[in-house]
């Protein structure tokens, strides 16, 4: 497994934006939890992306997109005390709860995840 994806980082990717090309090193074995899809999908649609096929096309280069269960749901409530400080979302800490389950590093347009790096024992990427 290359990364965790999160939203953020895809989002980047698919809108051609600085540290796409880190994304798309990537995206072969690499994953992206089914909270942080939501998010993609939510996004694209407010963009009047036609979402059609999107997860066939990202399957197809290797991107797992894999569910949300009951022990990242636990790590997620877990890590607000120490995520809120920097502002991260649910969506950010089901990021970083994948991480954490798979021990693999994360990938993320968002630098405020960085502090976190050491108190969670979890590489985090920054794409830009």
């Amino acid at each position: 497994m290359n990364a965790v994806i999160d939203a953020s980082a895809l989002l980047a990717w698919l809108q051609g934006e600085p540290g796409a090309e880190t994304v798309e090193a990537a995206l072969a074995e690499s994953a992206i939890s089914s909270v942080n899809w939501a998010e993609v999908i939510q996004k694209a649609l407010a963009r009047a992306v036609d979402i059609a096929g999107m997860h066939e096309d990202f399957t197809a280069v290797g991107l797992k997109i894999l569910s949300f269960i009951p022990e990242d749901a636990e790590r997620v409530g877990r890590l607000r005390t120490l995520t809120q400080p920097y502002g991260l979302s649910l969506g950010d800490r089901a990021c970083l709860a994948l991480g954490l389950r798979l021990a693999t590093p994360v990938l993320t347009a968002d630098r405020a995840w960085l502090p976190l790096e050491t108190a969670l024992g979890l590489s985090i990427r920054v794409i830009r």
